[in-house]
């Protein structure tokens, strides 16, 4: 039997990130899933979640150590961490699996814990003080999975075994096999946005456009934090509508006319396509992302980029009068990055390298 033992940079959500839209599909492996620590004041999950029938959902006894924390706090976080992780292992009878790592973090697990092999799979560019860990984590890694061009070429000096794996989307939520797709909405201009809103995202391109068309609504489908929510109250046409239900979410996105996306200002020169962009990409609508100028079209002709709030409108207004053939071309495109396409890809991939 296949054992995988993940080590998740994140919670299990009811709206799946890339590990679980991967892992959720590699059916043929027992898979212990160890997610983070709540934060303090929030509930703790029951363990051993059955979340499939192949997966089950463990979180950790407490936060796992930073680069910056003394060497002995360190060494007691992480030992108690990975004597938890091995204790599970044991109970159900997992025995050198394949250690599926998400972030530079679980480095520190590499000398604690029995396994037959080690994937990274890297879906974000990491801070500088986290370099020491990802080096090492990708030198030790039989496969290392890379979500854009720019992390592979981050990520060669360490490991010659890296194979591109961008994010995808699950086409089937945003058309029903036999169903015509909705028509664009007649009527006024609403640009929609999926995701969190931070103080960590760019929010200037917005707050331009927006209050250079009142006439247009800007849908902002997420959580949104206090100061972020402060910046925006000010502009009537913007409206928040709190975190979406993942099955509502395509309905959602059919009420717009345009897609957008914003700039982080904690990863300005990111090249990673988040899976968001590839949803839009499923709806055929038209999307308008700003990116930092150094990073180049990661789906020219299909997604419209800007670099700011007057090139953000700009590009806005020119997806009002688009081919008629892009909204097509687009569906085609996220068709073949379905998950299921990436999870069977991963699959040959760690069957090449022996660890399936």
């Amino acid at each position: 039997m296949r054992q995988i033992v993940c080590l998740s940079h994140a919670p299990w959500r009811a709206r799946p990130d890339r590990t679980q839209q991967l892992l959720t599909r590699l059916t043929g492996a027992q898979i212990l899933f160890f997610e983070p620590a709540p934060r303090d004041g929030e509930p703790a999950p029951a363990q051993g979640r059955r979340t499939r029938a192949h997966i089950t959902v463990y979180t950790l006894p407490g936060p796992l150590p930073g680069p910056q924390e003394h060497p002995l706090f360190r060494r007691r976080k992480l030992d108690r961490a990975a004597d938890f992780v091995q204790r599970v292992m044991e109970n159900h009878h997992v025995r050198e699996p394949v250690l599926w790592c998400t972030a530079p973090v679980h480095a520190q697990f590499l000398d604690k814990l029995a396994y037959r092999g080690v994937v990274y799979d890297c879906h974000r560019f990491w801070d500088e003080e986290f370099s020491h860990w990802e080096g090492d984590l990708t030198r030790c890694s039989e496969v290392v999975f890379a979500a854009s061009p720019g992390l592979v070429r981050r990520l060669a000096p360490f490991n010659d075994n890296i194979a591109p794996m961008p994010n995808g989307v699950n086409p089937l939520l945003f058309q029903q096999p036999g169903t015509s797709l909705p028509a664009p909405p007649a009527g006024p201009t609403v640009l929609g946005r999926v995701g969190a809103v931070t103080s960590q995202v760019d929010l200037d391109p917005l707050l331009y456009a927006a209050r250079h068309r009142p006439g247009w609504t800007f849908l902002l489908m997420g959580r949104v934090t206090r100061p972020a929510a402060e910046l925006l109250r000010e502009q009537e046409n913007i409206v928040l509508t709190g975190t979406v239900n993942p099955l509502d979410l395509p309905e959602h996105l059919y009420r717009c006319s345009i897609l957008f996306d914003l700039v982080r200002l904690d990863r300005p020169a990111s090249d990673v396509v988040p899976s968001r962009v590839f949803e839009y990409l499923a709806t055929g609508r038209s999307i308008v992302t700003v990116v930092d100028p150094a990073v180049p079209d990661a789906i020219p002709e299909l997604v419209r980029t800007a670099y700011d709030g007057p090139g953000f409108l700009r590009q806005c207004k020119a997806a009002l009068g688009e081919d008629a053939s892009l909204p097509r071309r687009r569906r085609e495109l996220a068709a073949r990055c379905s998950w299921t396409n990436r999870a069977a890809q991963v699959s040959e991939i760690l069957e090449a390298a022996g660890l399936f």
